[in-house]
């Protein structure tokens, strides 16, 4: 029996005239299979159109660890595939076919059938085309939805992070500001003691001494014991604001035998400008380094959110999975309080071709899951591993565990388990989709009533595109 004849007798092409027939198999190669024989996978371009001639594919898609077959075509004329033929290149294959039995099936390239139909019936291509982009247009709709609530948290997240920096930066200003005031002032007070070049000289040696000694860092009763020791002997010697200045020289490690040497060096007339000058500049070294540790934490989050958004790799480039993990982590920060984050990653994991933005995005998933899974009590275990040719990544939560019936839907487009408004039930497609169609790899979820590992398995230097 003849490619035409077959076409004939399925249901799929048997209105079609012989002349078209003959057109469609002349463009379509015909395939001959055996048992366990995959035609197409799942997550690929669908590039082709596959119409059974003979025999029985079955369908099957990954559901968590397990592979679940969804269909069974065993009718001549049923088919998969081909959906880059309407205009959309990015379309991929919603399932893997596999021959259940030996038979045979017709591949027509979506380029070819394209062009087929449209020649054959312009009005029943309009309607394709109209329905593929109306639902296609529903779901881009829906998760630019998702992308701008996920948006919204971050710059929720990245704002309280960098709040914190922020506000001791602007109080390290003022404190500076005043500091440089008192610095300035207790300068003018010592050239009108009269004080000497030489005693200056000694007066900034003690400073400098004082200011290369480790700070003290005692318990903090023996750290208000000595400011209370140095408070009352600057009070007694009649030295003003001696309540501001001897929390600064106790813990620079000054002490009353240090006082009396100062004062028999300058004499008790230049005593309170001296103080005050090396308090003010200890004080001044001290918010200095307060500023610079607060600007280099806002300097931090900036990398980190660089990092995450990864907003200088467009491309497939090579990254380290770690550090996209840790900056997520960064962002996410506020909605780790009270949990104890484990980190287990494999140090000869190499760097991998991925799409950092976008996988970023699936560790925000998966980590944000985990996080509420717990409810604000329990212990976060992220872990790296290398096998084989694969980088594996595993986030486990110590939560109660998901439902059989529900993980065997968790990956289904807008299923959620989440109340009104807190989840779109994207966030898993969307990560499957990215790990699966965009770096050829898995994403499983193991759950048991003592929590639920995600599991993110990545081939080295594959990226498609």
């Amino acid at each position: 029996m003849s490619v035409t004849d077959d076409l004939r007798a399925a249901f799929l092409t048997r209105e079609l005239s012989d002349a078209q027939r003959a057109e469609l198999a002349a463009v379509s190669e015909e395939i001959c299979f055996e048992p366990g024989q995959e035609l197409f996978h799942e997550g690929r371009p669908a590039d082709h159109l596959w119409m059974l001639l003979e025999g029985e594919i079955e369908l099957s898609r990954r559901i968590g660890r397990q592979t679940v077959v969804v269909a069974t075509m065993s009718t001549p004329g049923q088919w998969a595939g081909g959906l880059t033929a309407w205009g959309d290149e990015d379309a991929t294959y919603r399932a893997s076919g596999r021959a259940a039995t030996e038979g045979r099936c017709l591949a027509v390239p979506s380029e070819q059938l394209r062009a087929l139909v449209e020649r054959w019936s312009p009005f029943a291509t309009h309607l394709l085309l109209g329905v593929f982009h109306t639902v296609r247009t529903i779901d881009a709709t829906a998760r630019e939805r998702q992308s701008l609530l996920a948006l919204g948290e971050l710059a929720a997240r990245l704002a309280h992070e960098i709040n914190n920096p922020a506000s001791a930066s602007l109080r390290a200003v003022e404190a500076v500001r005043n500091a440089a005031h008192y610095m300035l002032d207790s300068l003018v007070s010592l050239a009108e003691q009269g004080v000497t070049a030489a005693t200056f000289l000694d007066i900034d040696r003690r400073r400098a001494a004082l200011e290369q000694h480790e700070a003290v860092d005692d318990d903090p009763l023996d750290q208000a014991d000595r400011e209370d020791l140095i408070g009352s002997w600057l009070e007694d010697n009649g030295i003003d604001l001696a309540w501001r200045m001897a929390p600064v020289l106790a813990t620079a490690g000054a002490d009353r035998g240090w006082l009396e040497e100062l004062e028999e060096a300058v004499g008790s007339d230049a005593m309170p400008a001296a103080v005050r000058w090396i308090t003010s500049t200890l004080g001044m070294t001290a918010l200095l380094d307060e500023l610079g540790e607060a600007t280099s934490r806002i300097g931090h989050l900036v990398e980190d959110v660089k990092t995450y958004s990864a907003m200088d790799r467009a491309e497939a480039q090579q990254a380290d999975v770690t550090s996209g993990i840790e900056s997520t982590l960064t962002v996410l920060g506020p909605k780790l309080a009270g949990l104890t984050v484990v980190r287990s990653y494999a140090p000869e994991v190499p760097a991998v071709e991925v799409y950092a933005a976008e996988l970023n995005q699936v560790w925000t998933n998966l980590i944000d899951n985990a996080v509420d899974a717990m409810a604000g009590s329990g212990t976060l275990t992220l872990a790296t591993s290398l096998a084989g040719d694969d980088v594996v990544v595993e986030i486990a939560d110590t939560g109660p565990g998901i439902d059989p019936a529900v993980l065997a839907r968790v990956f289904e487009p807008f299923f959620t388990t989440k109340d009104v408004g807190k989840g779109t039930g994207l966030g898993l497609d969307i990560a499957r989709r990215i790990v699966v169609d965009r770096h050829g790899g898995e994403l499983t979820l193991d759950s048991s009533p003592a929590g639920t590992v995600a599991r993110v398995t990545i081939p080295l230097g594959r990226a498609d595109t």
